[in-house]
């Protein structure tokens, strides 16, 4: 990892805490972002890189578990919780809710470094799904009424005279239609515009059925 492609936010209002922390990241290679509560990480303009976020439990403003339940609903960097105060209870709810790891000081340096590195590469792999989606998302708007018409009939595994019935046109205008769709959305394959239709959510109304066979 770089430390010019990612981010660690520290969040504790320990001076002494967030100045050991910065030396620490700052000695493999990390590049850290320091806070002294969670209003003021949470006000803060924050560069649009992966991420990972150093919470301690007990803060001035807000307990770090309520702010990782505020922020759960948007895009958020992945949460390291660490804390001198740590239970169990605290432990399993903060890993229940999606953190990567909750250390209890004094933790090693070894454990937090570790556990950084697991948030940030967690972070960089949900920022490529979601651009991922965004890209498909693009592409399926491109499509026309008729060709969005075409999409689930042909995922579902209908033949192309069972789409095109279902449709009222014709085979050869069917596959027409369906090889615009494979080439608007950069489908190599059916197996792939199956998956595409999986990650767009496209409602399947139809399963494949035989010639003459019952719906």
């Amino acid at each position: 990892m770089s430390a010019e492609d990612f981010v660690v936010y520290v969040v504790d209002d320990d001076a002494r805490i967030r100045e050991a922390l910065d030396e620490l990241l700052a000695s493999h290679g990390m590049r850290a972002i320091l806070f002294a509560s969670a209003g003021d990480f949470v006000g803060a303009e924050k560069p649009d890189v992966p991420a990972c976020l150093i919470l301690d439990v007990e803060l001035p403003d807000i307990n770090g578990l309520e702010l990782q339940r505020q922020i759960a609903a948007g895009e958020h960097p992945p949460i390291v919780f660490v804390t001198g105060h740590g239970d169990i209870p605290s432990s399993v709810r903060a890993i229940k809710e999606g953190a990567v790891d909750f250390l209890t000081k004094p933790f090693s340096d070894a454990d937090l470094i570790a556990a950084v590195e697991a948030a940030v590469s967690l972070d960089r792999a949900r920022r490529a799904a979601r651009a991922e989606l965004a890209e498909l998302r693009q592409r399926y708007g491109e499509l026309t009424p008729r060709e969005r018409e075409v999409l689930p009939l042909v995922v579902s595994g209908l033949l192309n005279k069972q789409a095109a019935a279902e449709l009222g046109i014709s085979e050869v205008t069917l596959q027409i239609h369906r090889r615009n769709v494979m080439s608007k959305m950069a489908a190599a394959s059916l197996a792939d515009l199956v998956r595409i239709a999986e990650r767009l959510e496209v409602p399947i109304t139809h399963s494949r059925r035989r010639p003459g066979g019952s719906s």
